[in-house]
């Protein structure tokens, strides 16, 4: 069976679009990359990456489209008009759609990922184009898809409620913690840590600032925070700039942060196991994702975590971290200050946090894929 998949979205350039879906594309080629078994794999991209990790095998290809893709109108004109020629050229048995479109004319077998539902749950975090494009696409995919795969069980209630899609084609396939996050050396993370100017035990934040990631309420329990203890430790946000940003900005004036609250921006993949190790606590208060890779990490690298009780991310963090509702500011504030003040809460959460993460694999995610893929074609 030869697999192609629509990797378009994969993205190495330091912004938000190297974010969520993009990891999920890398991480997934790479393990599918690594599994034993008769099957060929071509994944299209825009560009061809300079990463080892992809290079090419006797089973394993990169396929550079030669257009602009990062350009949504060029990349839709690809997946629609020029994709099923493309598949058909190279042999492909069956296509997985990595993220929510597959092409109109495409009558063989077809997988489809989703990974959220942002666009019909948050709206209004969309131009009016992007919204209906996405949402056409989403119910196309849910009407003619063999199958759907969403990376966890919150995403794939979101497509049977809010779509219609029957549950038995709908398999959860949960993200992974890269072998990379873990507890770290002492020495390295110290090493860090001044070479960026950061001081021991920051509070950290790592996501892109966009409107679900609920980056304002965090401003402002970190304010309520300072009142409750008389001070804290400082606030570090890590991560690109995404859509409709500038609340962030014109809060964190309001509140008279700027001496406390310090903003990395973009951090290379290879510096994120030491940021979440050089903090003394996680916060990651979004009020919806699909699957929360950030929290998942930072419990791989012992970090104390402490984030929402909605949507996925009560699946990505078990009992191995305190979870609040995000819209409650007295709420997360005074979670965070439970773990600043309790160090045999922060011993249990530290300990707690590389034994659930471990459950979570991008070879399982992997395994999991490649057996819908056969039973489609069985």
């Amino acid at each position: 069976m030869h697999v192609g998949l629509n990797a378009q979205l994969l993205d190495f350039t330091r912004t938000y679009r190297s974010g969520g879906i993009s990891r999920y594309i890398y991480h997934l080629l790479v393990a599918l990359r690594a599994l034993d078994g008769p099957e060929e794999f071509t994944a299209f991209v825009g560009q061809l990456p300079a990463d080892p990790a992809l290079a090419p095998t006797p089973r394993f290809r990169l396929s550079a489209v030669g257009l602009p893709t990062r350009r949504p109108p060029v990349r839709i004109f690809w997946e629609q008009c020029l994709q099923p020629w493309a598949l058909q050229r190279a042999g492909v048995d069956l296509l997985h759609s990595l993220a929510f479109a597959q092409p109109v004319l495409w009558r063989g077998p077809s997988v489809v990922s989703f990974m959220d539902l942002t666009f019909l749950r948050f709206p209004r975090a969309f131009n009016r184009a992007n919204r209906v494009y996405l949402a056409t696409m989403a119910r196309a995919a849910v009407r003619r898809a063999d199958h759907l795969l969403a990376i966890s069980e919150s995403t794939r209630w979101d497509l049977i409620r809010l779509l219609g899609a029957a549950p038995d084609r709908v398999t959860v396939t949960y993200c992974g913690a890269d072998a990379g996050f873990r507890p770290l050396d002492g020495a390295a993370v110290a090493t860090f840590r001044a070479r960026h100017g950061l001081p021991e035990g920051y509070i950290l934040y790592v996501g892109t600032l966009e409107p679900r990631k609920n980056v304002p309420r965090l401003l402002e329990a970190y304010a309520l925070l300072r009142r409750l203890r008389g001070g804290a430790p400082p606030l570090v946000l890590v991560g690109a700039r995404g859509w409709r940003h500038h609340g962030i900005d014109a809060r964190l004036a309001a509140l008279e942060l700027d001496a406390h609250v310090r903003w990395l921006g973009y951090l290379p993949p290879a510096e994120l196991p030491l940021c979440y190790n050089a903090a003394g606590l996680f916060v990651y208060p979004s009020l919806y994702e699909g699957f929360g890779l950030p929290p998942l990490e930072a419990l791989a690298c012992g970090t104390p975590v402490v984030t929402s009780n909605t949507s996925s991310l009560p699946e990505a963090v078990g009992d191995a971290a305190l979870t609040v509702n995000p819209r409650d500011v007295r709420a997360l504030a005074e979670a965070m200050a439970r773990v600043l003040d309790d160090s045999a809460l922060r011993t249990r959460l530290r300990a707690a946090g590389p034994r659930w993460a471990a459950r979570f694999s991008w070879r399982q995610t992997a395994e999991q894929t490649l057996g819908v893929y056969r039973r489609l074609r069985s």
